[in-house]
């Protein structure tokens, strides 16, 4: 007899806090050329997840540009990270062309890069994520919720557990409301009370809800003054222009032009172990330079911006995204998951499963905070005003902004600030 078709819920949920803190001087101008700034990537060439780095990155982008098709005039924001890593435990349990296209469909060819090396550096990216560092607050991890009485796998319990750490909850779906509210406590309180109300409804069939969240705060290496936030600036959104508070500092910072996709790029580092890249086209120029990012590009950046003194402006702002990822992934060839031809029966085998939903919201805040900082830089922002320095950015129409982890060299964040007065 034919076994009944339960669904799974894959939800991937995101919250970043980003506190940027104090001022201080400038450059001339430049272009991307070989210097001696780190690559972010260098450290990471011994270890496994550098084989997964660059399709991980690709994936990265290639979502980004599904999402951005989508409302080409809107903010975009989300954690690429976070998506890979659900979608790694989903492809644990899957079987045959359900499994190769998750894979694939996370930017990876089998042929060069077997499923085992896949796993194992997704692996390592996460359980890098975890290791402290000063002046960062970094979690990201993964929660099965599972229907009672539902007979899973020992081999794909075990995988989720030993690879990922997982944690592994039962939970009465037949109590739809109840286990809605029980999942969304769990992902409010590891979020910190940024990501609320993640799972609107469930379905009476639901077999399982996958989660991974990440929270992320950080301030920065030279942070920003709020004495120097001017509250009125103009941003260019479209044909007409909106107010918003710009942040402004000098400072030495790592900056270069890349006539090659024609933006300007700013490496600004924060105090842990992570770096954010502001990259501001030519006017008219977004979409050519959404078309064009790459792996190779991320890479060409890291190594090439030089350390000058600039004058840099920053809008303050706060984003918050929702996406139904069920309608994106098919497009990226993850199709089967979402459909009767489903095959998880690596996850159970009483049972045909199907991922039903798969939720993704992602918040961020980037604000000053701390008073301190501001008051040792001060004097620095008027000694180096002195210098007449010539080189100046200002973010003052829409940009990328991406977050990288400087111990993986992996993409956690990215994202696009259309209109920073729509959260």
């Amino acid at each position: 007899m034919a076994s009944s078709l339960h669904q799974v819920f894959l939800v991937v949920s995101f919250c970043a806090s980003i506190c940027c803190v104090s001022p201080s001087s400038l450059p001339s101008k430049g272009s991307l050329c070989p210097s001696s700034t780190k690559d972010f990537r260098s450290s990471t060439k011994d270890f496994p997840s550098s084989q997964v780095s660059s399709g991980n990155t690709n994936f990265a982008f290639r979502l980004y540009r599904q999402l951005v098709s989508k409302t080409p005039s809107q903010n975009v924001f989300f954690s690429p990270v976070s998506v890979s890593a659900s979608l790694a435990v989903l492809a644990l349990g899957a079987h045959a062309a359900t499994k190769t296209q998750i894979l694939q469909g996370m930017g990876f060819n089998l042929t060069h890069t077997p499923e085992a090396t896949i796993q194992q550096g997704l692996q390592h990216v996460v359980r890098s994520l975890r290791v402290p560092s000063e002046g960062l607050d970094l979690r990201m991890g993964n929660v099965v919720f599972i229907k009672e009485g539902l007979q899973l796998q020992t081999s794909f319990l075990n995988d989720v557990r030993s690879l990922y750490e997982s944690e592994v909850f039962s939970a009465d779906f037949s109590n739809a409301s109840t286990a809605r509210k029980r999942i969304n406590s769990y992902v409010e309180k590891e979020t910190k009370g940024k990501v609320v109300d993640l799972i609107q409804d469930l379905e009476p069939h639901t077999a399982m809800v996958l989660v991974n969240y990440i929270f992320f705060k950080a301030r920065w290496a030279k942070p920003f003054s709020p004495v120097y936030t001017s509250n009125r600036y103009p941003f260019l959104v479209g044909k007409t222009t909106v107010k918003v508070p710009m942040m402004h500092q000098m400072e030495k910072f790592a900056f270069g032009l890349d006539p090659k996709l024609n933006c300007s790029v700013l490496q600004m580092d924060y105090s842990g172990n992570a770096t954010a890249f502001f990259v501001l086209p030519v006017q008219g120029g977004m979409r050519q330079l959404e078309q064009s990012l790459s792996s190779g590009a991320l890479r060409r950046w890291s190594r090439s911006v030089q350390k000058r003194w600039l004058e840099v402006f920053i809008p303050k702002f706060s984003i918050s995204t929702s996406y139904d990822l069920e309608n994106i992934l098919p497009k990226m060839g993850i199709r089967d998951a979402f459909g009767k031809d489903a095959d998880f029966s690596g996850i159970t085998k009483k049972d045909s499963l199907r991922v039903s939903k798969a939720a993704h919201k992602a918040v961020l805040n980037v604000r000053e905070e701390g008073t301190e900082a501001a008051a040792a830089t001060a004097t620095k922002l008027t000694v180096r005003s002195q210098d007449g320095a010539s080189h100046s950015v200002c973010f003052n129409r829409p940009f990328l902004l991406l977050i990288v982890s400087r111990a993986s060299g992996t993409v956690l964040f990215l994202g696009k600030v259309e209109n920073p007065t729509k959260s």
